[in-house]
């Protein structure tokens, strides 16, 4: 099987890379930080032009009719230019689980939606500035209200408990843990996404970065810990598009999982090796290195710890078969 994005789908992460860009790359991100979502809802609004939040929802529905493999590809570019704002729950957890009505906003860009699932992702994101929020349970759903916002590792990201708001509504458990799994995948791709920009930088920088008189990418110990990076990336992509593939299959759980920690250990890879390579400057606020830095730190625990990731896959494996 080979695991290569069409023209279609690469012809996608362009877009999207050309759109972020255009808008100011992390400024985005540097700007939301600081409280001022301008910018970021200004490029929430043009990726929803371009179909991001209804690219898995069925054109029957009025969505784009794309697959798992496009959302994996949209998201590893949204993590690649370390954009804010809560993707994850209004691309791909919510659209198979809300009314029409909500539905029909989160595709045109004038719903942004947040959750709290509990056991997996207790905290929502960004709560005080998405006009939706939802308690998403094993088999309801349910219109909530926030609290206080917590701060995360990550700036760009306030977390907040939510409480439930009245009766729910009924739920499939199936289409809750297929909402779930989906969700979880994006989070990989964004974690990969993530860790390719941490290796860029670091390659960059060891280019021009000199000592004793030579480049310090031409020394061959930092060479293995780029190389080291490159292979855990690469290792990573087959995996996440694997998990794309099985997204509606009976081995989805176990490839979610498996994405998501191989995602989750080269990126967090990537991000020790680019602080390494950059040294004091990495830490600095000025550099954007922290953004994706911290990102991964933020990503590696929601939507699965690592912990869960491993309880579920070894659970799965040691089954005993019929």
């Amino acid at each position: 099987m080979k695991f290569v994005v069409n023209e279609e789908q690469q012809a996608l992460g362009e877009a999207l890379d050309d759109i972020i860009e255009s808008a100011g790359g992390t400024k985005a991100a540097r700007t939301w930080a600081d409280g001022d979502t301008a910018g970021g809802r200004a490029l929430w609004a043009q990726l929803a032009e371009l179909g991001l939040f209804g690219l898995c929802v069925p054109e029957s529905d009025g969505g784009m009719g794309g697959t798992a493999v496009d959302l994996a590809v949209a998201f590893e570019r949204l993590g690649y230019h370390a954009v804010p704002g809560p993707y994850i729950e209004t691309a791909a957890l919510l659209p198979g689980l809300v009314a029409a009505d909500v539905l029909s906003g989160i595709m045109d860009g004038s719903v942004m939606a947040t959750a709290a699932v509990p056991g997996i992702a207790p905290y929502a994101l960004d709560a005080a500035v998405s006009t939706h929020k939802f308690v998403v349970q094993a088999d309801s759903i349910a219109a909530a209200e926030s609290g206080p916002g917590i701060a995360s590792v990550d700036r760009t990201r306030t977390l907040s408990e939510l409480a439930a708001v009245g009766r729910g509504a009924a739920l499939d458990p199936a289409a809750v843990t297929l909402a779930i799994d989906r969700a979880t995948l994006a989070c990989s791709a964004m974690l990969l996404g993530a860790g390719e920009r941490l290796l860029a930088e670091a390659v960059s920088y060891a280019k021009i970065r000199e000592q004793f008189g030579r480049a310090i990418g031409e020394y061959q110990a930092l060479k293995h810990q780029l190389a080291d990076v490159r292979v855990a990336l690469t290792f990573a992509r087959p995996l996440i598009h694997g998990a794309a593939l099985d997204l509606g299959g009976p081995d989805r759980a176990r490839s979610v999982s498996a994405a998501k920690i191989a995602a989750g250990d080269a990126a967090n890879r990537a991000a020790r090796v680019a602080l390494q390579v950059h040294g004091a400057i990495g830490y600095t606020e000025e550099h954007d290195l922290g953004l994706w830095i911290t990102r991964v730190r933020a990503l590696l625990g929601v939507w699965g710890t690592p912990r869960y990731h491993y309880s579920r896959l070894a659970a799965l494996l040691l089954a005993p078969t019929s």
